[in-house]
């Protein structure tokens, strides 16, 4: 850090204090001279001066010298999961037998927040939705916090409910929801004070199930939007995801959004719908023109630095300038898969952790595949997440599909 930037920081830190520059002066027993110098970036304290200024401020010498880590917010859906495993899916007026029964934190806030707290605990991972003041929503705020994950922003409702799914797994992995909107049906704009983040990306998700966001705007398109909008002039990149629904009207709700984004991360059902395309053949195989076809009139439309997308067998990138990478899927065998709710939340996780951390776009594929392969080791959204360390070894491990 340069001295401009340190003489910053005093300043800001002694504002903090309500102090004077001599009151500081005094304190550090140096004139009000040498502090009107420092934070004029004319000076720099001398380096023995650092431990004391760091004591009289009560932060440490690393904040003192590089600020306060900025992090990661999440903001969305939140909501709990309860997830029942049959035995099959049963037909209309059959039987199925429950296996089990739990409850897990769910919607891509707490689901993306947990998963990256536990990929890297020393980034600065927060959280902002809208809860009630209910058991489900208390039980949502104890696993955020127990994981590390800040949740002094999340606003409550104190007429509606904590949003929820019943979540029918089995043992296939293959999972259906049955949803409850509750409280997220109630989060809007107003619920996110903008100059008070403290963050380098914002990450908000699902379009489509945000009813409050997913409302036109007629400047914008979308209040969606607009919200971005506001977040990109704050200086803070941007980041969607969606929700896969056969019957939304994807092209109303998502393409208005997409010029305020930096990144789009979604799967190949919703990338192919925004834009009215088939995303596989009719035998089940990925149609990969259709989805390369999609992904470039997502940047036609304005996303600024990636659009990604991820499915069963390999996932993809396309940048601003449509450069196209692609990298396979692990191979995980069957027998060790316990369940696949969450997946895309995991592979978000993994890309947020990649994209923090300048990974190319190879790499970034490679590791956000494997944490999301995390996921299928566990029956809920969060359970099954290793550290970087455990899912840079995967690879080693499983090896990965061809394609």
């Amino acid at each position: 850090m340069d001295a401009k930037s340190i003489g910053v920081m005093i300043a800001k830190l002694r504002r903090r204090q309500k102090w004077t520059q001599a009151e500081l002066a005094r304190r550090l027993d140096v004139t009000d001279k040498a502090v009107s110098r420092w934070e004029s970036g004319q000076g720099f304290p001398d380096i023995t001066l650092f431990p004391r200024l760091a004591e009289t401020f009560g932060v440490t010498i690393d904040y003192l010298m590089m600020g306060e880590k900025k992090g990661i917010v999440i903001a969305g859906n939140m909501l709990l999961d309860i997830i029942k495993t049959v035995n099959v899916y049963p037909s209309v007026g059959m039987l199925a037998n429950t296996l089990s029964i739990s409850h897990a934190v769910g919607g891509c806030a707490p689901n993306t927040a947990i998963n990256l707290a536990k990929i890297d605990s020393t980034i600065p991972v927060s959280v902002i939705g809208r809860l009630g003041t209910d058991d489900n929503g208390r039980f949502i705020i104890s696993e955020l916090q127990r994981n590390g994950v800040g949740v002094s922003k999340i606003v409550f409702s104190d007429r509606t409910p904590t949003s929820f799914s019943d979540v029918i797994s089995v043992p296939s992995g293959e999972r259906t929801f049955f949803h409850h909107k509750g409280a997220n049906a109630e989060f809007c704009p107003a619920d996110v004070d903008i100059s008070a983040l403290n963050c380098d990306l914002f990450h908000i998700g699902y379009l489509l199930l945000l009813d409050r966001f997913d409302e036109a705007d007629p400047k914008y398109g979308t209040v969606m939007a607009r919200f971005l909008h506001d977040l990109q002039k704050a200086g803070i990149k941007t980041s969607i995801d969606t929700v896969s629904d056969g019957a939304a009207d994807y092209q109303k709700v998502v393409i208005p959004a997409l010029q305020y984004c930096n990144y789009v991360i979604i799967n190949e059902l919703e990338c192919c719908a925004i834009w009215s395309l088939e995303p596989h053949h009719p035998d089940g195989s990925l149609n990969r023109d259709n989805l390369r076809l999609a992904m470039e009139r997502t940047v036609d439309a304005g996303v600024q630095d990636r659009v990604i997308v991820h499915s069963k067998q390999a996932s993809f990138i396309m940048d601003s300038k449509k450069n196209f990478t692609e990298g396979p899927s692990l191979r995980i065998p069957k027998e060790e898969i316990r369940g696949s709710v969450g997946a895309g939340d995991a592979f978000c996780a993994g890309c947020l952790y990649g994209i923090s951390n300048s990974y190319s776009d190879k790499q970034l594929l490679e590791f956000a595949s494997a944490a999301a392969a995390c996921n299928l080791f566990a029956a809920n959204s969060v359970d099954g997440m290793k550290n970087k360390h455990e899912i840079l070894k995967m690879e080693e491990k499983y090896g990965r599909l061809s394609i």
